[in-house]
């Protein structure tokens, strides 16, 4: 009888061989739940549940192969990141002028996010290009950026508004499923 960690670790094995013979043949047969559980056994930081959810309802997932489902997820991130410049945009326009220090590090954070949006397609033109190594450079760019945010909130001492911490959260998440999923093709 094997050890209870000897059985988890096989347990693992047989999931990680099943997802990695279901992306087999240039990713046919790749969904957003074998290419994630794939991506998740690869690289342990990849959030299963997120990386699902969001692949799945983008409407490119239903016919993408694993090369498409990583420019899936750099859209994605695209998608996020300008979801970011939208929310912080209502945020200024109700933030009262005199609030002068808030209002600076939400400007900043737009342009970060502007910034981040733009990381992400370029990500998503490097993997189209078949550039993997460009596209996972652009892809980490992106999270860097959105980190900056979160930072320039914690170097002014203010709490960031709670969608602006969300949209940090899930640009740094969906980078990771980019990066991931660009690693089972490169």
């Amino acid at each position: 009888m094997m050890p209870s960690t000897a059985r988890a670790l096989a347990a693992a094995a047989l999931v990680a061989a099943a997802a990695a013979l279901a992306l087999s043949v240039d990713g046919v047969g790749a969904t957003p739940e074998t290419t994630c559980a794939a991506a998740a056994a690869r690289d342990r930081r990849v959030d299963y549940g997120f990386c699902v959810s969001r692949l799945s309802h983008h409407h490119d997932s239903p016919d993408a192969d694993t090369w498409g489902l990583a420019k899936v997820a750099a859209d994605v991130g695209v998608a996020t990141a300008g979801d970011a410049v939208y929310d912080i945009k209502a945020l200024l326009a109700t933030k009262p002028p005199g609030d002068a220090q808030a209002r600076a590090v939400l400007e900043q954070c737009q342009r970060l996010y502007d910034a981040a949006e733009s990381a992400f397609a370029e990500a998503y033109d490097a993997i189209n290009r078949r550039d993997y190594a460009a596209g996972k450079g652009k892809a980490a760019e992106a999270a860097s950026l959105a980190r900056r945010c979160d930072d320039a909130f914690a170097r002014a001492a203010l709490r960031p508004p709670p969608q602006v911490a969300r949209w940090g959260e899930e640009s740094a998440k969906i980078a990771v499923v980019c990066t991931a999923i660009t690693d089972l093709i490169d």
